[in-house]
């Protein structure tokens, strides 16, 4: 291995152990959500998004300030959620933020267990990424291990979330044209 790459690693390591080490960091802002109170952070993530929407469509909702996404269904009523990592606002290995595009995209492509990156790590790529659903070039919704979601963004611009959550939406919830709409960070 060369000395660049091992500083590389380290580097993303130490950077991960410090986004992990501020998991109580809650960026929950009551202006913009229904109940008055601040959500705890437990497992009930559907706590941290609003419970309906206006929508006349199933969509995705995915919130980088709140680290969680959350399915809708036709009539806008949250019907499942779940933790989220997005884009980070850093990615050494591109030398650049890797923020996940914000706005309102469309599902073009779904992948099923073997899904992986054609980029990831460089310079080959062959991350998985599990049940991968490509909404925005190569910005897409999938799984990855335990270790690799959590209270951050920290992604190269996709969105990070449990293995049986991307399944989930997989097979029960996302079509070819279901609606993904990615909040601002800030």
């Amino acid at each position: 291995m060369r000395r660049s790459e091992s500083r590389l690693i380290f580097f993303s390591c130490l950077f991960s152990f410090i986004l992990c080490s501020c998991s109580t960091y809650n960026a929950y802002n009551e202006s913009e959500y229904a109940s008055n109170e601040q959500p705890a952070f437990t497992a009930d993530y559907s706590s941290r998004i609003p419970q309906h929407i206006a929508t006349s469509e199933k969509t995705v909702v995915v919130d980088p300030k709140v680290h969680v996404w959350g399915a809708y269904d036709r009539e806008g009523q949250l019907i499942k959620a779940g933790i989220a990592s997005a884009g980070s606002s850093w990615c050494p290995d591109l030398n650049r933020p890797c923020h996940t595009s914000t706005g309102s995209f469309r599902v073009f492509s779904l992948g099923d267990a073997s899904c992986k990156s054609h980029i990831f790590p460089k310079p080959r790529g062959g991350a998985p990424m599990p049940y991968c659903m490509y909404f925005n070039h190569g910005q897409a919704l999938h799984g990855v291990s335990q270790n690799e979601v959590g209270e951050g963004n920290y992604s190269h611009g996709c969105v990070r979330m449990q293995v049986s959550d991307a399944e989930w939406l997989r097979y029960n919830f996302i079509d070819v044209g279901t609606k993904v709409v990615v909040r601002p960070y800030y």
